[in-house]
């Protein structure tokens, strides 16, 4: 399948917001959730930190998948942005047509 979804985090809903907008204002996204408060536990630079983030669900295609994740690494707040992608193994025939037709790079 050809479809990716894509799981970013961001540190706040500003910063989410604006990442999710280009994504999908230059095609590199159909959809972008955003799902606010979440708490994150987790390693940094050798220490255990919490933070509270929203988390980015980003519905791409495999094609869209490295000129998404070159945006987010050069837009994001964070040195190591979190760019997660797996692929569905089935899903709705038309949804996943309207994703393709929806990231495909305009003429």
């Amino acid at each position: 399948m050809d479809v990716r979804l894509v799981f970013c985090t961001c540190p706040d809903i500003d910063s989410a917001h604006a990442l999710a907008s280009l994504l999908v204002e230059r095609r590199l996204a159909a959809c972008v959730n955003l799902l606010p408060a979440m708490q994150s536990v987790y390693r940094w630079e050798g220490r255990v930190e919490q933070a509270s983030e929203v988390q980015l669900l980003i519905k791409t295609t495999a094609a869209r998948l490295d000129a998404l994740s070159a945006l987010i690494r050069r837009e994001h707040p964070y040195d190591l942005p979190e760019i997660l992608a797996i692929s569905p193994s089935a899903g709705l025939p038309d949804y996943l047509d309207w994703i393709r037709v929806q990231t495909r790079e305009e003429a």
